[in-house]
Order: structure tokens, then sequence, then C-alpha cells
């Protein structure tokens, strides 16, 4: 969007705070319309997204991955459910759609949140038992626990820390009742444009 009478640099600004206004919009029109599924959990989709987001960051976590913490699972938002625990491939999907808005430290985790939980589950018998009713619904349908080659191609991704730490605060994210800040809270960080793939370039795989 050029503004008549504006200098280039000036119209470059403004088209930049359009898009990201734009995509701010959107995501809250989302949680909107969809926020208040449950996909078998406890609590909606929203609360949950919300909780994660308020762990991450009392857990001292970079702003780009409390923002992952809050969208990290926008993938079933975006996609029709399949089954009763909402979008399959969420992460993949959420991951993706975040891929061409924000950086890397923000869709990345997303992305492999998923993974994580099937990697935890390779590595310690004992988590599948901590996670909801729901989580060990969809870890069967996403595969369940990593082979020793996925568990090592995961441990390979420059993002599988981060995903490992959004899997903790997803799956302590579902309390009922808790009072957490609602999503107005977190605007700066969805406004934030150190966190917005606009102006930078789109990493390759």
């Amino acid at each position: 969007m050029l503004v008549a009478g504006l200098p280039s640099g000036q119209d470059a600004a403004v088209e930049e705070q359009t898009s990201v206004d734009s995509v701010v919009y959107e995501i809250l029109g989302f949680f909107v319309e969809r926020g208040h599924a449950k996909y078998s959990e406890r609590v909606t989709m929203e609360q949950h997204a919300r909780q994660a987001a308020a762990l991450a960051q009392a857990a001292g976590a970079s702003n780009s991955l409390v923002l992952a913490a809050l969208l990290h699972d926008f993938g079933h938002f975006l996609g029709e459910q399949d089954s009763e625990f909402g979008v399959t491939a969420h992460g993949e999907t959420g991951g993706a759609w975040l891929a061409e808005r924000f950086v890397d430290e923000v869709s990345e985790p997303v992305r492999l949140h998923v993974s994580a939980k099937r990697y935890r589950c390779h590595v310690d018998s004992a988590y599948e038992a901590e996670l909801s009713p729901a989580s060990i619904g969809t870890l069967r349908l996403q595969g369940g626990p990593m082979s020793v080659d996925e568990a090592a191609a995961f441990r390979a991704e420059p993002f599988a820390e981060d995903a490992l730490k959004l899997r903790g605060w997803d799956d302590s994210g579902k309390v009922v009742g808790l009072d957490i800040p609602p999503i107005d809270f977190w605007l700066p960080l969805l406004k934030d444009p150190a966190l917005r793939r606009v102006g930078r370039e789109v990493s390759k795989p």
C-alpha cells in the first residue's frame, strides 16, 4: 500500500505497519471464532494458549518463545477437525502459517511441539502418564513415540530445545479456572516488529 505524498521510505514503513496490523487482526479473529473449542480438553483453546504463554513468561523465556507458546496450537484454527481432538497435524500446519508471518524463533518451536511430545515419549517411559487424555489420544494419531532414527533427527533440529520447553508449557497449561492475562495482554508481542517476518528474507529449508 502506497500513501500519496509520502517519501518512499515512509511508504515502506506504512506498508509494513499495515501488514503487521492485518496479521494481528487475523490472529485475534481466529481466537474469537474458534478459541472457544475444547477438543476434549478441560479448558478452551484460548484459555490453553493464554496459560501456556503465561507459563513461558514466568519461566523467563524469550519474547519469541512466549509468542510461540501463545500460538502453539494455532493450527487447530486453520483446518477442519479430523478427530475429537481437533486437527491432528496442527503443529505442521500452524508452524507453516506462522512461518509466513513471524521469524523462525516463533514458528519453528510451534512446528516441532508435536514432535517434542513424541520425542519425550521415546526418551522417558513415564512421560506418557503425565499427558492429558486428549494428548494421549493425539499421540496415537500422530505416530506414537519416536523411533531411534526419528529421535536423532529431532535432536538435530536447530529449535529442538525450544520445542521441548514449549512442550512442557503446553502440557501444564490446562488448569481449569486459572486467573491469567487476557489475549489483549499479549498484543505487544504480536505487534513486535522484531518478531515479524515482514521485511525479512524467508529462511530456506
